[in-house]
């Protein structure tokens, strides 16, 4: 055996979402430093960079809902401190402060020496794998997101005229189930507001094409952007965009030609299964939507050996397919978006705040002084760190290590991660055991950690 990287031996380490906005190295908590030592001591050690890294010159904020993320390049340095030095920056803040954000996140992580995938100054280059050379063999990142803005998608380059920087799509289409009584009921709204008018009169202009204009069968039928189907019952179906599937495998296929290990991180926000229909609260809601399990799935099949999931920043089930991992989701890493430092007037705006407000009455009014929202769920809180041991090319264990992120401390200390205490550790896992049961994964409770055994499945 010449090289090392033949064994095929690796160890992996997977978190979730990475939301910095505040110093990591400044602290000393022996649940914390054991922590980072278990991230320090994998080959490769993976987080989903959920943030744009720019200075207050950098960037321009789009018009959306949500948290305007900002992590300030100076902070790259402890995320290479704690360990993390692979990242997907493919996901729904990626584009918080447009195309500049995307390239002053590109640079920034370039001059850290983190590499990424998910984002590129093209559709090309969005869709590439990231690799990184360990002792334990080269490994590839492909990175994408189904969570995006239509606007955020990076822009195929043209011979004659450049892409559009932006985030790698899996984008997805949404069907609205529901029976022949409703269809007739939309379709008589549509009459009576005059939008079946304002169809025709746009497929006479002929500025926009049929399948944006929305064409309307006996059976499915769009209405406000919105596809119905008629059927005897009423569910909800989400599939993913070809175009997407296809090209994304086709660079999945790359990578496995050209490394050792292939990761593929998915951020989907997407939801599905029996509670989708009924769930008051977010986290109640518990399964992935079917889409982002039949491509992760595909993904196994083309030759990834790990699909790492996030996006609804709260832990859902893992799945063994085919002997190999995939995440739903991991939940937070860093859960730091409530101590941005600055925000533009849109987001306060949208509660009502003038120009004297600060981030914090923005935070509070968005919270209600933390009684809904993230703040008020302990799940937002509470996730796993993966360490995923191979040997001789196979899964031999997952071990699942708790973690605390704070939950009912004040903003200004909460979000930081520690390996979780006794009562904390061993609720996350027993939930994390009930969600990943009807997968084929069997987590038992061991030391402390959630173990899952390698094998054929």
């Amino acid at each position: 055996m010449l090289y090392d990287s033949e064994k095929k031996d690796i160890v992996v380490v997977l978190t979730g979402d990475l939301m910095l906005t505040r110093r990591l190295s400044v602290f000393t908590e022996d649940r914390f430093l054991r922590l980072r030592d278990i991230v320090r001591n994998a080959d490769v050690a993976f987080s989903n960079f959920e943030s744009t890294v720019r200075t207050c010159e950098e960037g321009i904020p789009t018009l959306r809902k949500g948290t305007y993320m900002t992590t300030e390049p100076h902070l790259l340095d402890d995320v290479r401190w704690f360990g993390i030095n692979l990242v997907s920056c493919a996901n729904n803040h990626a584009f918080d402060y447009g195309e500049v954000g995307i390239l002053s996140t590109l640079s920034h992580l370039d001059r850290a020496g983190i590499p990424h995938a998910g984002t590129g100054r093209h559709l090309t280059e969005a869709r590439s794998p990231a690799y990184i050379d360990t002792p334990a063999g080269r490994v590839a990142l492909i990175g994408m997101t189904s969570k995006f803005d239509e606007w955020a998608q990076a822009g195929e380059q043209r011979p004659d005229f450049r892409g559009k920087p932006g985030v790698n799509p899996l984008g997805f289409q949404t069907l609205h189930v529901v029976d022949r009584q409703a269809i007739l009921e939309l379709k008589r709204i549509s009459e009576k507001l005059g939008l079946e008018a304002d169809k025709q009169r746009k497929k006479n202009l002929g500025f926009l094409t049929s399948s944006e204009i929305g064409v309307d069968t006996e059976r499915e039928y769009q209405l406000l952007g919105q596809r119905f189907m008629a059927s005897d019952d009423f569910a909800v179906q989400m599939r993913a965009n070809e175009k997407d599937i296809v090209e994304n495998l086709r660079y999945l296929r790359e990578a496995r030609r050209q490394a050792d290990w292939v990761i593929v991180s998915l951020h989907c926000h997407e939801v599905g299964g029996a509670t989708f229909l009924t769930a008051r609260k977010q986290t109640e809601v518990e399964e992935w939507a079917t889409f982002a399990k039949d491509f992760s799935r595909r993904c196994i099949d083309e030759g990834a050996d790990i699909v790492v999931g996030h996006g609804p920043h709260y832990l859902m089930g893992v799945e063994l397919y085919k002997g190999k991992p995939i995440f739903h989701s991991l939940g937070n890493l860093v859960l730091q978006g409530d101590t941005v430092r600055f925000l533009p007037a849109h987001a306060y705006s949208r509660f009502a705040l003038d120009h004297y407000a600060t981030p914090s009455d923005f935070f509070e009014a968005r919270s209600k002084k933390d009684t809904q929202s993230q703040p008020a769920d302990p799940l937002f809180w509470e996730s796993v760190c993966a360490v995923c041991t191979f040997t001789s090319g196979k899964l031999k264990e997952i071990l699942l290590h708790p973690l605390d992120l704070g939950f009912g401390l004040p903003r200004f200390q909460r979000g930081r991660p520690l390996l979780a205490g006794p009562e904390v550790g061993k609720r996350i896992i027993e939930r994390l055991a009930r969600l990943s049961k009807p997968l084929g994964a069997e987590i038992i409770f061991r030391d402390g950690c959630g173990v899952i055994e390698g094998g054929p499945r």
